[in-house]
């Protein structure tokens, strides 16, 4: 699949990857600013942001579609960000593209299974009828009352465009929200990848835990856990200035 991408300096290749219902818009301030030291490329996911819908969506294939990107730049090897499900799908080109991975960060997930978190998101968004709405206002004052966090409402409707006068959301819901079972599933099981990585994690965040340690040390041997005290599971938007130093200090950027 030929993915939606933002690019941003020169140099060393870089690659970061977001979340579910995340898209490269999301790095850009981070890409910006590590644009002074290496070729950053912000990717959007299969059926996220500006890339095109799929009715299949894993693990496996995310990672594939990766790899058919670093063709299209011609890249023989990068360094690697991944946030959450980004994470995942880091982790799992780590495990099957290792010739082509320099050093890996892996933020604020695990490569254990996880628990349902998000289908009343789905369920809340996948209710609405775009047609009875005409701005991002009133979407949110629908939203509000199954989806009474502000924040993660903001976050959500970063994902609905208006063109030609009507709302739609670039995401894929019907195949994320089918797919999501999938992805709480753990990755890189029974494997061991060598490759030089930086967990890090958030300490307001229940993501990456202690007694996940053990588990990361065993399929990640060459491997730091790096926790940032004052932020969430959104660690990169919540202490900006000590993420970007950790990747900074973590990639020996000059």
């Amino acid at each position: 699949m030929k993915l939606h991408y933002q690019t941003f300096g020169s140099g060393r290749p870089l690659v970061i990857l977001h979340g579910l219902f995340g898209s490269a818009d999301n790095w850009r301030g981070l890409a910006k600013n590590l644009a002074e030291y290496a070729y950053v490329i912000t990717v959007d996911l299969r059926n996220h942001g500006r890339s095109p819908h799929s009715l299949e969506q894993s693990y496996e294939l995310m990672a594939e579609d990766l790899r058919e990107l670093l063709n299209e730049l011609d890249l023989n090897a990068i360094d690697l960000i991944g946030h959450s499900v980004g994470g995942k799908v880091a982790m799992t080109f780590a495990q099957n593209y290792p010739e082509l991975l320099h050093q890996l960060v892996v933020v604020d997930i695990a490569p254990r299974a996880y628990s349902d978190e998000h289908s009343k998101i789905f369920d809340a968004l996948l209710a609405l009828d775009l047609l009875s709405y005409s701005s991002r206002s009133e979407v949110d004052r629908a939203l509000s009352v199954t989806l009474p966090n502000k924040a993660v409402r903001q976050f959500l409707l970063m994902n609905l465009a208006l063109e030609d006068g009507l709302l739609n959301w670039r995401i894929n819901l019907p195949t994320l929200s089918e797919s999501y079972p999938k992805l709480l599933h753990s990755v890189c099981d029974n494997k061991i990848i060598d490759i030089p990585t930086c967990f890090i994690r958030g300490g307001g965040s229940t993501y990456v835990g202690d007694d996940d340690v053990d588990l990361i040390k065993t399929i990640f041997p060459d491997s730091e856990l790096y926790t940032i005290e004052r932020a969430g599971h959104w660690v990169h938007a919540e202490a900006p200035e000590l993420f970007q130093s950790k990747i900074i200090e973590f990639f020996n950027y000059d």
